[in-house]
């Protein structure tokens, strides 16, 4: 039989589901009617770490563009962060030049990496 400590924490993923959320302009009960969960159960999820069901964990990540790898298997170095999967999703539209500005802005960010005082 298992131990109820062995449980997993999702109050670390409800934060990240709240930060997404609020970034997309969304409120709870927007959310909630696009996945079809009361807004109350979302807070529960985002507030209290409540364990969501399954289908809600991927109707959320899915909708949110969270990442599950951070949360699951935190040590695993070539999982993509949530912050990363949603920069890429706002890039999703934009056009060639942008990205190019993108693009020159990372390799600036490299270049000063490397630069020695």
């Amino acid at each position: 039989m298992r131990k109820k400590e062995d449980k997993y924490d999702f109050r670390a993923f409800g934060l990240a589901i709240k930060d997404a959320r609020l970034k997309r302009g969304l409120t709870r009960e927007q959310v909630g009617a696009l996945i079809e969960i009361d807004p109350r159960y979302l807070t529960n999820i985002e507030n209290k770490g409540q364990h969501p069901s399954i289908q809600v964990l991927y109707d959320l990540v899915s909708l949110l563009h969270v990442s599950v790898d951070e949360f699951f298997l935190p040590a695993n170095d070539l999982a993509k962060s949530t912050r990363r999967l949603q920069v890429e999703k706002l890039m999703d539209d934009f056009t060639d030049k942008e990205l190019a500005l993108i693009e020159a802005l990372a390799n600036g960010i490299n270049e000063s990496r490397n630069v020695k005082d």
